[in-house]
């Protein structure tokens, strides 16, 4: 059935060698940061309150089982992104090995996976700017603060600085992924080196007795916990998306997918101990700046505008990289005729998809502005895990279709760790909400009735 017809991989990688296409500048250390770029952002400086409420002091091991998880997935993605560096991130590896359907499904899925991520950071992102900037004497209107209901009691219109700063980076990606990729990296070692500043700073307030009980709510709390807290991890799954622009794919991939989320895990842990330690996990209820607030009890008031700058520049690469991520997809997509044909067409001074890009910067840049951040979050997290879910099967498939195929990165332990990747993934998923559920299934169900109107007929391998 043409449902479960694949593309050939040797014909995808000699296409994404030839002259034309995105321009291939990127190394091993432009891809771990721009995995940090990715993962380090809202889920630190925003999540890790939400968190705290929800599990206690037992938030470090909820971020370490989101990181079990994504560590199982991230093998995976290393497997396929060295052996298949071609754009489109687990897209173009479905299509190759569970069919035109699954791989449209998932393409659908990351579409809202990353579209939504941009989305959700902005909105984070436009609170710690007007937090900044109130410290300075400066308000914006009410109205052009956030998204209509977002506050309660509060006559909100429009959410304007979440929309300017996707408009801006939007208009830097259009420009080219090395000027990009310069100023990412510039912005990831400033906001690094404030989370490093917090630590040292914060661990000379720790109260140890705020660490009992440890595990308040109990087992299902910190599982709830890890369900929320793995958008924090949202991200190293982008750099599989730069792999056509990669200089050496099949060494650097998986060092830029495994080096951004194991430096990410650490740093996660260690803020989290260090926040539970200063402030009771109680008062962080209903706190969207968690890492400042901690730092004002601890009586560090000077450091609070530093940490609200290192939030900015944390979101601002998430943005980046997210939207980067996304476009990419999007032009692999419409290169195999599953989307208009435009959206794959590189632009001949600056080789980027000029319109796709711009295209994601205007949707998500209103669903920023008009759309509150708690039902954007939980959207995104469902169709990560989803995507995990697929790439983790996916990779054992392609070990027993193509077993002459080389790998420069093999995941070990195939087919355990696959295995044990979809379980976790599987698990946090159903500690999700239902009416997350629900619109994740009028969204995926969309997408069937898109693929069945106009992309099966127009797919190029019709």
């Amino acid at each position: 059935m043409s449902i479960f017809r694949t593309k050939n991989l040797d014909e995808m990688i000699a296409n994404a060698r030839k002259p034309g296409g995105l321009a291939k500048v990127l190394g091993p250390f432009d891809l771990i940061l721009m995995g940090i770029g990715a993962i380090v952002g809202t889920g630190i400086f925003v999540l890790t309150g939400t968190g705290a409420v929800t599990a206690g002091p037992a938030l470090t091991l909820s971020f370490v089982v989101a990181a079990i998880a994504c560590c199982f997935a991230a093998l995976c993605y290393a497997e396929f992104a060295s052996t298949v560096p071609v754009a489109g991130s687990i897209y173009t590896y479905s299509y190759a090995t569970l069919g035109e359907l699954a791989a449209w499904m998932i393409g659908w899925d990351l579409l809202l996976e990353y579209g939504l991520a941009t989305s959700a950071v902005s909105v984070g992102w436009s609170g710690y700017f007007q937090s900044l900037i109130s410290g300075f004497g400066w308000h914006l209107p009410a109205a052009l603060s956030a998204a209509p209901g977002a506050l309660p009691g509060v006559d909100t219109v429009i959410n304007l600085p979440a929309l300017c700063i996707m408009l801006l980076l939007t208009g830097m990606l259009s420009l080219g992924v090395r000027e990009s990729a310069r100023v990412n990296n510039v912005m990831v070692v400033i906001k690094i080196g404030v989370v490093l500043l917090f630590i040292a700073v914060g661990a000379r307030h720790v109260t140890p007795a705020n660490w009992t009980p440890f595990m308040p709510y109990g087992m299902n709390g910190m599982l709830s916990a890890s369900a929320l807290v793995f958008f924090a991890f949202i991200g190293f799954d982008a750099v599989t998306s730069a792999a056509e622009e990669v200089k050496r794919p099949e060494r650097d991939l998986p060092i830029g997918i495994i080096g951004s989320l194991a430096g990410c895990t650490v740093l996660y842990v260690i803020v989290s101990a260090i926040m539970t330690g200063i402030v009771p996990y109680k008062e962080f209820l209903g706190i969207d700046h968690p890492v400042t607030l901690a730092l004002q009890r601890a009586g560090e008031n000077w450091f609070a505008g530093f940490v609200d700058l290192g939030a900015i520049l944390g979101m601002t690469t998430v943005i980046l990289v997210m939207a980067y991520g996304q476009t990419r997809i999007i032009y692999a997509m419409s290169r195999d005729g599953l989307l208009p044909k435009r959206l794959s067409k590189v632009h001949p001074r600056f080789q980027t998809p000029f319109f796709a890009t711009w295209l994601v910067g205007i949707v998500f840049g209103l669903m920023a502005a008009f759309v509150p951040l708690n039902i954007l979050s939980e959207l995104v997290n469902i169709g990560t895990l989803a995507a995990f879910t697929l790439v983790s099967i996916a990779v054992v498939i392609l070990r027993k279709k193509r077993p002459d195929l080389p790998r420069a990165f093999r995941c070990p332990g195939v087919p355990v760790i696959p295995a044990l990747a979809v379980i976790f993934c599987v698990t946090l998923m159903a500690y999700l909400s239902w009416h997350t559920w629900v619109a994740f299934g009028i969204w995926m169900l969309i997408g069937l009735v898109i693929y069945f109107t106009y992309a099966r007929k127009r797919s190029l391998l019709n």
